[in-house]
Parts: structure tokens; sequence; C-alpha cells
């Protein structure tokens, strides 16, 4: 599985492919005995279906939420999967390229239902190029979020939390399932240089990283939600956050929560919406590769080079 940082414009470079190693019951008198050095079978649509399922319940999504298979029939072969944040048309012509089976996306295509997929629409455009491509795709969003190694996870593990559970645990899930999660820092830092943390694991894009709070109160109790999170205030409140590390922060959201603050706290950092989330796609991608695995499964899994952040620069005080 190969990865890539993202950068405006930058596409990965094509993987290279290993030669099989040679299996131990090959004999020198056998060298090219077919049967002992079989590559494991590519599996199906259908079969990456069920690894997915197995990985991100579809019953842990959300109500309003759309997950699941957008294009394809099950039973194609897959041999090479892409992992991307976004379908926009850019990681398309990645997919397409590079002559990816799937495209997996943490962000689904239609989330509003449709009535047509003509190719006059941006969507519908993609819908047809990617069945004209031959590649499927596959949303796996909220249930991608709430599900253990989801979204929010990662984002806690690279913070290096300690005793995490979910800011808001899922209804009809484990306890440890939930969009968001709330952990400790295992000791106390100020909310500057915790930012400065954040900063150094986010990928790099236009809008950088916003704080709100005295740069130098100390953190130590941390809640995070990779996607827009300022509907989540309440939870956070709840479990006593010293600091908020989510994305999309609207003004009016954040500005009540800051009035509603007690001794300053929860202090806010404001990230990217697809830098959060585009840290968990290289777990993602290693889970299912292992998932297919074990199911004696191969296949080729690449995670998009592709910065789908929609701005392109920012201008902020004392800069031209």
């Amino acid at each position: 599985m190969e990865t890539d940082k993202p950068a405006e414009g930058s596409k990965p470079a094509a993987p290279g492919t290993d030669p099989a190693a040679p299996d131990s019951a090959t004999t020198p008198e056998t060298p090219d005995d077919s049967a002992a050095s079989a590559p494991h079978p590519v599996p199906s649509l259908g079969d990456v279906l069920l690894a997915a399922e197995e990985l991100w319940p579809a019953s842990l999504a959300e109500g309003w939420d759309a997950v699941g298979l957008v294009a394809g029939r099950p039973s194609r072969p897959v041999e090479r999967i892409l992992f991307a944040v976004d379908p926009t048309a850019e990681v398309i012509d990645e997919a397409l390229e590079w002559g990816a089976d799937l495209l997996l996306t943490h962000h689904p295509l239609f989330l509003k239902p449709v009535h047509s997929v003509a190719g006059t629409g941006f969507k519908g455009d993609a819908v047809h190029r990617l069945i004209e491509g031959g590649c499927a795709l596959l949303t796996v969003h909220t249930n991608g979020d709430s599900a253990v190694g989801g979204v929010s996870d990662v984002l806690a593990d690279a913070f290096g939390l300690r005793d995490v559970v979910p800011l808001v645990p899922a209804e009809d899930g484990l306890p440890e399932e939930g969009i968001g999660r709330v952990g400790d820092l295992r000791d106390a830092t100020t909310l500057a240089d915790f930012a400065k943390l954040v900063f150094s694991i986010m990928p790099a894009v236009a809008g950088g990283v916003r704080v709100a709070g005295d740069p130098h109160g100390l953190v130590r109790r941390v809640a995070v939600c990779g996607g827009a999170g300022d509907s989540l205030f309440d939870a956070v409140r709840r479990h006593q956050a010293d600091v908020y590390v989510t994305a999309d922060l609207r003004h009016h959201p954040a500005s009540e929560a800051r009035e509603a603050a007690v001794n300053g706290r929860p202090y806010l950092i404001d990230v990217s919406h697809f830098g959060s989330e585009w840290l968990w796609l290289t777990p993602a991608a290693n889970a299912l590769e292992n998932v297919l695995t074990d199911q004696g499964f191969a296949a080729e899994i690449r995670i998009s080079g592709t910065n789908t952040d929609p701005w392109d620069f920012v201008l902020t005080p004392g800069l031209n």
C-alpha cells in the first residue's frame, strides 16, 4: 500500500511491482513449480464490500448520511483500490490514469436524492466517467467516523491521547464506537504548544490552523472530531475538555462557545476539514488490506496524492 502527502497539483508516482518471493516449498529441482508459488486471487467488488462492512458497518452511519456502493457491479474483479477524501474530477482523473478498479472515498458524491445522472452536470459526469473507465465508487463516511479506528480515533492517536472514549456514543454500536473522541494528554501543555503539534501533523493547506484561547493556558483533556464538529459543543462541555479540535467552525457556534466558556475553556482549534480526514486514509487502507489478506485475497492499494481542500490561498494581517 502506497501513500503520498497531498500537495497542490501533485500526483503520486506510479507504484513499482516487486517480484513475488519464492515459496519455501519450491525445490531446486522444480524452480518453476507454479502450484507452490501461486499468487493470492484478486477479490471481487463484492468481496471488498464485505471487508468494508466488517471494518465500517453501514449501521454506524448517521441517519442523514448516504454511504455504500455508488457505482459498480459486485461481480467485477478489483485489482487496484484508490483511497481519497473527495470524489472530485481531479481524483477521478488520478484513479482512471492509475487503472483503479475501485475508488473508495470518505465523502459521498450524492448526499441528497437526485433524479438524474446526466453527464451535463459535474456529478453525473463523474458517474459516467467512472462507469466508462471500469472503476467502482464506494463511500465510507460517518460509518468511517464512528467505527473503531475511524477518523477521530486516528486524530486521537496522532495527538497522543490516552483513555479515549467517544464524544457521542453510537446508539447501536460498541462502547468504543461513536462520533468524536475525547481523552487525555500524558502531560499537560500550553495551548500554543498543543496547537503547534496539531499544525505539524496536519497536511499543508491554505487555511492553516486557527486557535481561540489563551496561548499560555494549560490543556490536558482534549476533544476531537474529524470533519465539521460544531454541533457537538454540548458533548465537549459535558466531557470537560480543555480544548476542542475540529473543522469548519462557523462564526456563531464558535462565538457562543467562547461566550459560554468556563475559565476560557474549552479552547478551540479549527483545522482543515480535508486535512482532518486525510489522516484517516492510510490507517483505513492498511486495515482493508489486512482484512483482504486474512481472507486470502490480494489487491494493490494506494492513497490519493491529490489535495482536495477547496481553498488555494489565504491573506492574513501583516502578509502581502
